[in-house]
């Protein structure tokens, strides 16, 4: 077909078949490790009340994107922030512009998959318990995708905000709610889903051999600096580390590339992840362009095959 799909974000959403989103990012995930990703660093425009991002990317067997997001503060909202754009989906044999999509569940979909990958291969086997740390979008995407994947896992919601972490529980048959550090302490698996610029989560807190996933701190550190020398450290890309912010992590300035290794380098064998019982495993995401062409090349598969969307000549 010729022209341009164009998706709202009820169809966008449509389109982001759970296991076909993990499956696709498990992909895009090797390549980087593996080198085959096109992918420039990150770069923003920063303006008085946030930032604009572009991300474009080539994964092979996954197709050609580029992502413009902007992340601003939720007015009226302490240390909320909201993700906001568009993808663009090219054809990566003749460059035609395939396909146009809201960024926002985009971001949050391929961002609680890639967290949930990294659970599945570092964390230990039947976490007696699992934190969900915040209670914006991207926790929101989090707990759905759980609640997908293993609707019996014991999951607690943590949030500052108790009713919204009580609603955001509701989403999961199998979770509660409570403070931040009701939900941490003590729990095998944490997901730090939040816009914090500073520590949400205690080294005291975590349980022996925990693992946790953390996707926030756009603005500043999510982590803890005693929890990231304690972990064993798993990102995306290697410039998680080696890059300023904002294509970089900030509790991962100043690591050592030695401390560092690749996600997709332990989903295809070429490392073993998690070698002790009592390790501390920590995933830093950062996000990455090949993760939005993952989730774009499935979000328009999904829609072709179902006839969703408006197609425009452009």
């Amino acid at each position: 077909m010729s022209g341009v799909l164009v998706l709202d974000r009820s169809q966008t959403r449509a389109g982001l078949d759970p296991a076909r989103v993990l499956t696709a990012v498990t992909q895009a995930l090797v390549s980087i490790s593996r080198d085959e990703v096109s992918a420039p660093a990150r770069i923003a425009a920063q303006a008085p009340a946030g930032l604009l991002g572009a991300m474009p990317g080539y994964v092979p067997g996954l197709g050609l994107a580029a992502k413009l997001v902007s992340v601003f503060a939720v007015p009226g909202r302490t240390g909320g922030s909201a993700h906001r754009g568009v993808v663009a989906l090219f054809d990566e044999h003749d460059g035609r512009p395939l396909a146009l999509m809201d960024a926002e569940p985009v971001t949050a979909v391929r961002t609680a998959a890639v967290a949930t990958i990294a659970m599945r291969a570092l964390a230990r086997p039947h976490p007696d318990r699992i934190a969900v740390l915040g209670t914006g979008v991207q926790a929101r995407a989090q707990v759905e995708l759980l609640a997908t994947i293993d609707a019996d896992a014991p999951l607690v919601v943590g949030g500052q905000d108790l009713e919204r972490a009580r609603r955001l529980a509701e989403l999961h048959p199998n979770a509660s709610a409570g403070s931040i550090e009701e939900a941490a302490r003590g729990a095998g698996v944490v997901f730090c889903c939040t816009s914090a610029r500073e520590p949400v989560l205690d080294p005291s807190w975590s349980a022996e051999g925990a693992h946790i996933s953390s996707v926030g701190g756009s603005h500043g550190h999510e982590l803890a600096s005693d929890t990231v020398r304690a972990g064993s450290l798993f990102v995306e890309w290697p410039g998680a580390a080696g890059s300023a912010p904002p294509a970089g992590a900030h509790e991962l300035q100043g690591i050592p590339s030695h401390r560092i290794t690749l996600l997709g380098s332990v989903l295809d064998g070429r490392h073993p992840g998690r070698r002790e019982p009592t390790e501390l495993t920590v995933f830093k995401s950062t996000g990455h362009a090949a993760l939005d062409v993952a989730a774009a090349a499935v979000v328009h598969d999904v829609a072709r095959a179902h006839g969703m969307g408006t197609t425009l000549e452009m």
